[in-house]
């Protein structure tokens, strides 16, 4: 085998290995460590020495990692970059090593906190998650367009039906769009529900007693208004953003699973390759061997 070969199939096995992997997902948790501990001024103040030669050091090994991993590729290195973490392995680190003049601390620091989400690629289950999100996008997409439509409606009607009696939730659209915002996380939305119920001048206005003009009790509407929106905006549509989150999971549960029977295949096929290789050495070196007996044969006659 060519000297190459021997280097690319070195970096492949290193690049391959349980420890190495273990080692870069320690050190990707030591670089979320340094992120932290750089918040506080102290620290950074009386250890700056320290916190530099880390960042350094931990710099390295991420370029370290990208370079065993494109050489295990072989002649083909840009199939390094056919894999999406990859890319994004190799962004991290690209902007890591972009030279930051003083005024762009703040970004260098932020580029450094993206080192943390070098994890995602360590952990697979974490992995799969988030591919998962990923996948979910495009569903995820057309219902929060529902959701939009749902707030839509229900902010223009809440506009029209109690805008007068409680101006500061529902005096305006994008007010009344704010208000169902606080409604659909079930965060204080009985507070909104009992101004309409009762009025604003017997309930909540104690702050705005002055924006209360038209006080106008309606407990019916109020209830039908704001039950009807939690139904449909909390319990349907957010158990359909869950809904779409598990499909995506599943996709991308079965996606991983078809990768490491590809892995597994090609690691295979790369094992028979290699069998068959050494087979053919040894008939070349047999044909060989008879060859030099039989000239060593004509030898002893002559």
């Amino acid at each position: 085998m060519p000297a190459g070969g021997c280097v690319t199939e070195t970096l492949k096995r290193v690049a391959d290995s349980s420890g190495f992997q273990n080692f870069v997902t320690f050190v990707i948790l030591v670089a979320g460590v340094l992120a932290g501990v750089e918040t506080y001024p102290w620290v950074e103040h009386h250890y700056a020495w320290l916190l530099g030669g880390l960042d350094k050091l931990i710099l390295a090994i991420f370029v370290l990692e990208v370079v065993v991993k494109i050489g295990a590729e072989g002649s083909t290195p840009w199939r390094y970059f056919t894999d999406p973490w990859n890319v994004f392995d190799f962004f991290i680190v690209a902007v890591a090593l972009l030279p930051f003049q003083a005024e762009g601390v703040a970004v260098l620091r932020l580029a450094r906190l993206l080192r943390v989400l070098k994890l995602v690629r360590a952990l697979p289950r974490l992995q799969v998650l988030v591919t998962a999100l990923l996948k979910s996008i495009p569903s995820m997409g057309y219902v929060s367009l529902l959701l939009g439509l749902l707030f839509y409606l229900y902010g223009v009607a809440g506009t029209h039906l109690f805008g007068a009696n409680d101006p500061v939730h529902f005096g305006r659209l994008e007010i009344s769009l704010l208000s169902l915002f606080r409604v659909v996380t079930l965060e204080g939305w009985t507070e909104i529900l009992y101004i309409q119920m009762y009025g604003c001048a017997n309930y909540g206005y104690e702050t705005w007693a002055d924006q209360c003009v038209a006080n106008n009790p309606m407990p019916l509407t109020a209830n039908a208004y704001f039950l009807t929106f939690i139904l449909f905006g909390t319990m349907v549509i957010m158990n359909l953003f869950v809904g779409v989150i598990m499909n995506g999971m599943e996709e991308a549960h079965e996606e991983q699973l078809a990768q490491l029977r590809l892995a597994e295949l090609q690691k295979h096929e790369t094992v028979e390759t290699e069998v068959e290789e050494l087979r053919l050495r040894l008939v070349q070196a047999a044909d060989q061997l008879s060859k030099v007996e039989v000239l060593l044969r004509k030898d002893r006659r002559g």
